[in-house]
């Protein structure tokens, strides 16, 4: 146990603590002003405290262990998001959510990014570092990973159906598919973005009709269009993007100061406590809070790509790039989506946003992290 405490990377545990109290601030400036979510801090100790133990039980336990039990865990995973459909909680439009007590919730898609990662990594760590082929690697991995999408958009749930993408992606390139078939998916998708974004512009109007008459969600259909073609959205639909881009840029230099944000106290920015978090910052803290921000982002994944590059098990520096590739698109499109340059989704910043299920598992995902890094007797403590 004592050899374990020496190997934890106690770079990555400060920064965690560092991420708790920004979030603590930020959630408590943000809701102040009668918003619907009253700042509680005996619930957000609750959920800390239910996350740090997330966290310490990831890290303890072998991930080996959990690897060979991933078969498993991926079909309970899949179970969990086929009982939320019918005994869900609807929010957002979304029907992924179960209550639980002291009014907590619980996203299964949530914990189902951290199964996935578990699953596909053990899966092509079984490869050798092999480069994927299309019937043993390839096909096999997209399934895995497209029957839990399909889930999740039925519920629907746009943006954590991306974040399963982008998991996808990052465990493709680290299991090396060849070449010949990344440059004929770069090709395919960018010709049906091309298509897509033309013919999207050309009938939107016969798609909102056709979406709303079928009670289909639309709300997808009117952030895409924000984003690509903002000269014709309504003044509601690029309300949100417009007053965000606003209020941090109104941050200037320093910011107006810790609980002097004009937009977010005048309730100008919807869900500031949650996926518009970074616009407090940006308004409160200026460039400076927020550059501080991206660093420790920096710092974390910068620790967690040298645990990955010196890991000498496969599935473990799989469970790393998966890990990875789940937070960076996450930062990227939370951050890019308060800066006009993604569209909207109902994506968190992690580790800094409110919300419970996605605080635990990004933080049972960084014990996963150093679980390798404890567990691993190969890796090189001296070149970290």
């Amino acid at each position: 146990m004592l050899r374990k405490f020496q190997k934890v990377d106690w770079s990555i545990v400060v920064i965690l603590i560092l991420f708790m109290v920004i979030s603590t601030l930020l959630v408590y400036s943000a809701t102040i002003n009668g918003t619907e979510l009253k700042f509680d801090a005996k619930k957000l100790t609750i959920i800390y405290v239910i996350s740090i133990i997330g966290f310490l039980a990831a890290t303890t336990i072998d991930y080996r262990i959990l690897t060979k039990f991933s078969y498993y865990l991926y079909g309970a995973g899949l179970i969990l998001l086929v009982a939320v459909l019918k005994f869900g909680v609807e929010k957002g439009g979304a029907t992924g959510w179960f209550s639980l007590p002291f009014g907590l919730d619980f996203q299964p898609v949530e914990l189902f990014k951290i199964i996935l990662i578990l699953t596909v990594s053990y899966f092509i760590g079984k490869l050798k570092g092999e480069p994927m082929t299309f019937l043993r690697g390839i096909v096999p991995v997209g399934v895995l990973t497209l029957v839990p999408i399909a889930l999740v958009m039925a519920q629907p749930d746009f943006g954590n159906a991306i974040i399963l993408v982008a998991v996808l992606i990052g465990l493709y390139w680290i299991g090396q598919v060849p070449i010949t078939y990344v440059l004929s998916g770069i090709a395919a998708i960018s010709a049906f973005g091309y298509f897509f974004l033309h013919y999207f512009k050309l009938y939107y109007t016969q798609i909102k009709e056709y979406l709303i008459a079928h009670k289909l969600p639309f709300h997808w259909m009117a952030r895409i269009n924000t984003f690509i073609d903002p000269e014709s959205a309504t003044n509601d639909q690029k309300y949100q993007v417009v007053n965000s881009v606003r209020a941090i840029g109104s941050g200037s230099l320093t910011g107006e100061g810790f609980l002097h944000g004009t937009s977010i106290h005048n309730n100008f920015i919807p869900v500031a406590y949650s996926d518009s978090i970074f616009v407090v910052i940006g308004e409160e803290f200026g460039f400076i809070g927020a550059s501080i921000l991206l660093l420790l982002y920096f710092v974390l994944i910068y620790r967690m790509i040298l645990i990955a590059i010196y890991t000498n098990n496969f599935a473990g520096r799989y469970i790393v790039v998966g890990v990875i590739s789940m937070l960076v698109f996450q930062i990227f499109e939370n951050i890019g989506m308060m800066i006009g340059i993604m569209p909207l989704t109902g994506i968190t910043l992690p580790f800094v946003s409110y919300g419970g299920t996605s605080l635990m598992i990004n933080m049972i995902a960084m014990g996963l992290v150093m679980s390798i890094k404890i567990h691993d007797d190969l890796l090189l403590d001296e070149d970290l």
